[in-house]
């Protein structure tokens, strides 16, 4: 019996996304961050001293959840809020250099988890993956313009 395309990728996706999300966040721990906090993190030392909404595209997160994971950020010292000088109505957001160092910290330390769940994947098989997954979510964004 043939798997359908729902559940050899749709199902497969989900579950993997959980299971990364999982063991992320359990080497997350000792750090007092989570995934989400850390794709905001490493987003703005990327590119620093952006807004909100800016922020919210760049790191995929709706406006009311980006919201809650800056609020925390914040309160840990890792990130601020900034008035606008552009724009009364909105903050820019900076990582401090407390949220810097921990981002030059945390980087080395997951390359080496994911270095483990790589393992046994040869480079060549990881950039085909890699390319895959660019291109589904490729396809994903335009089926998206279409709908809205």
């Amino acid at each position: 019996m043939e798997l359908s395309m729902d559940k050899a990728i749709g199902s497969a996706s989900v579950r993997l996304s959980k299971k990364l999300t999982r063991i992320i966040n359990y080497y997350l721990k000792p750090y007092r961050i989570t995934t989400e906090q850390w794709s905001v993190l490493r987003t703005l030392n990327e590119c620093n001293g952006i807004s909100q909404k800016e922020l919210s595209i760049r790191s995929d997160k709706d406006q009311a959840t980006l919201t809650k994971i800056l609020d925390l950020l914040v309160k840990q010292e890792n990130v601020e809020r900034l008035a606008n000088p552009l724009d009364r109505r909105s903050f820019l957001v900076k990582i401090t250099p407390k949220g810097a160092n921990l981002v030059e910290e945390v980087t080395p330390y997951l390359e080496g988890i994911f270095i483990m769940i790589t393992n046994g994947i040869d480079e060549e098989r990881l950039a085909m993956f890699r390319e895959v997954l660019l291109t589904m979510e490729d396809n994903i964004d335009g089926l998206l313009e279409e709908n809205n």
